[in-house]
């Protein structure tokens, strides 16, 4: 029989050991770090983030000056997207133009089934851990695993090779909503066995309703595990193994207070339903570095600094009197009233201590540099935590600081939008196809460059129409009159203003390839900064003599594209400005006199 086998009986025994070795086994990194441990390393992070302190009593005596959660923000705004940065389109050069309904559709089906949601916990979750595990449920929305709470086990040094096990907590009308998927006489005896209770962290919390805890199973375990029932009568072990599932729960014998197990549902599992991403890659650990782990060292002397502050404070604030032997000796100190009078000889003395905390400023000091060190490891600016600069350091450089600090977050960005971009074709396209296909009529709000795009579409659409029956009705159509309907057409339609209905006809996109991309530039781009640079550009070139010039000069409008390009802008958009005129076309005026028409 495999070793495996051997060890683990049956799926029950497997689940109980490996939970257990999961919260205390450790991970050998290199020849000084042997002791690292993943659910450790989870726990800690998390509570470190909520203010608590990793040992130790908690009952708010020692201060807690919390430097991860402004950067942990930072990190959050920074990496993450939203779901009108999802660009749906139709792959397919003669559908193309569907695209648009396509990607405005998505906006609003993905909003309704809260993919947002699952983008910011997969974000912090990629944060906080350096780890997000997504799973696939079968519906629009893949499910984003709770590493704090949902991972009874994984495989430590690689989440995604070996097994992987969720714990679950159902209460009874959940569970029965399970019929039909799951076996329907196993729940019944199961919901018999609830408890009013959860839990949680290897501990048990009193709740006012029935709760089942349920183990979810994913991996490569021997067929035996499966049984005839599963694979049919004829089945015969040779000690082979398959993919497989188990949904299991666990019941107290009443008889020998041992656990023992009942099998909810076991089937065979040809496709892994888990995809991971991992920050910062540490080699040998299924999680990669986590942004609050780097903050270990920082928030921890930090508090000890402010603990270090506190004890020399409640030292310093403590009233101690001095009194020559005298006054001492025939005076109780301790019975003293305030604004008491105490006659005093001339040789006497009664005053108070005056004591000081010498050493505060150099814990001062120690606490601005760790939060410095912090703001370093973190790539959180101050202008990102929304911090006074420090007096005397010019705008450009403060700019120029922030563009800087940003670059890391824009690289994980990417690697966070690539890994969304398989998201969606591998799990969500498939659902979102079927949904259009559908076909849906709703009310959208439509951006300046969205209705410019449709009204030349619509108002060349109908003048071309209007063209033809003038010219099957034997008129002549001279350009200028043509130009002049679709001119007329497109200000009535831009007239109609931005909230416009949308509908998708029933199969429209049937059997239409289609693909998905992730934009985290243009609209995403800081809008400060863009509105900066065009501002530059338009002090720049729009004059007479810049427009001349740029017009006249070839080489200038390369000069013109170089610096476009290198501002992070697109030159096509800047493309009408640099077009040679006529002689007589050449502006004279002294001042500009642009009008803008939309």
């Amino acid at each position: 029989m495999p070793e495996v086998a051997e060890k683990y009986p049956d799926v029950y025994d497997y689940i109980l050991s490996e939970e257990s070795a999961f919260r205390t086994t450790r991970v050998p990194l290199s020849t000084n770090w042997r002791d690292w441990n993943m659910f450790e390393h989870i726990d800690r992070s998390f509570t470190l983030k909520n203010s608590r302190f990793y040992q130790g009593q908690q009952d708010y005596t020692r201060p807690f000056d919390n430097i991860i959660i402004p950067i942990a923000n930072v990190n959050y705004r920074a990496e993450g997207f939203r779901v009108k940065n999802v660009n749906m389109f139709v792959d397919d050069s003669e559908n193309y133009h569907k695209s648009f309904s396509a990607r405005k559709y998505h906006n609003w089906w993905a909003i309704e089934n809260k993919i947002n949601t699952a983008i910011k916990e997969s974000v912090i979750s990629y944060y906080d851990y350096g780890l997000m595990l997504l799973k696939n449920v079968n519906e629009a929305r893949p499910e984003v695993v709770n590493l704090k709470d949902d991972i009874a086990f994984v495989d430590q040094t690689n989440v995604l090779i070996g097994s992987i096990c969720l714990k679950h907590n159902y209460s009874v009308p959940e569970l029965l909503d399970m019929k039909g998927r799951w076996y329907d006489k196993e729940i019944d005896q199961t919901v018999l066995f609830s408890k009013f209770s959860v839990k949680k962290d290897g501990q048990d919390t009193k709740t006012p309703s029935k709760y089942i805890e349920v183990y979810e199973l994913h991996g490569t375990f021997p067929e035996s595990w499966l049984g005839p029932e599963k694979l049919g009568s004829d089945w015969e072990d040779t000690g082979k193994y398959s993919p497989q599932i188990h949904i299991i729960t666990y019941y107290t014998s009443s008889t020998d207070g041992t656990k023992k197990g009942i099998c909810l549902f076991k089937g065979k599992e040809p496709k892994s339903i888990f995809k991971a991403l991992k920050r910062d890659d540490i080699v040998g650990r299924a999680c990669g570095r986590g942004g609050i782990e780097e903050l270990f060292h920082a928030q921890i002397w930090t508090n000890y600094s402010q603990l270090q502050i506190v004890q020399m404070l409640e030292a310093t604030a403590k009233v101690v009197l001095k009194a020559s032997k005298k006054v001492a000796k025939h005076n109780n100190l301790k019975n003293i009233k305030h604004g008491q009078i105490v006659e005093l000889d001339a040789d006497e003395k009664f005053e108070q201590m005056v004591l000081q905390p010498i050493n505060k400023t150099a814990f001062d000091n120690t606490i601005d540099r760790w939060a410095m060190v912090a703001q370093k490891i973190g790539s959180a600016t101050d202008a990102a935590l929304s911090q006074t600069p420090a007096t005397g350091v010019p705008l450009g450089t403060v700019e120029i600081l922030a563009a800087e600090g940003l670059g890391t977050h824009e690289d994980r960005k990417g690697e966070i939008t690539d890994f969304w971009v398989e998201i969606y074709r591998d799990w969500v396209l498939p659902h979102f196809a079927k949904e259009i296909n559908k076909g849906s009529k709703w009310l959208d709000t439509l951006s300046l460059e969205e209705l410019q795009e449709i009204a030349e579409k619509v108002s060349t659409k109908s003048a071309n129409e209007r063209i033809k029956r003038m010219v099957l009705s034997g008129k002549i159509v001279k350009k200028e009159e043509a130009d002049t309907f679709r001119q007329i057409m497109k200000e009535d339609f831009m007239k109609g203003g931005e909230k416009r209905f949308i509908e998708i006809l029933k199969d429209e996109f049937k059997d239409l390839p289609m693909d998905v991309e992730i934009d985290i530039e243009g609209k995403q781009a800081d809008l400060a900064d863009r509105v900066t640079k065009l501002n530059a550009i338009f002090r720049s070139v729009f004059t007479p003599a810049g427009i001349q010039v740029l017009q006249t000069e070839p080489a200038a409008g390369k000069i013109l594209n170089q610096i476009i390009e290198a501002a992070g802008l697109s030159p096509v958009n800047f493309t009408g400005i640099v077009s040679p005129l006529q002689p007589k076309q050449l502006p004279t005026q002294t001042t500009p006199s642009l009008a803008v028409k939309t």
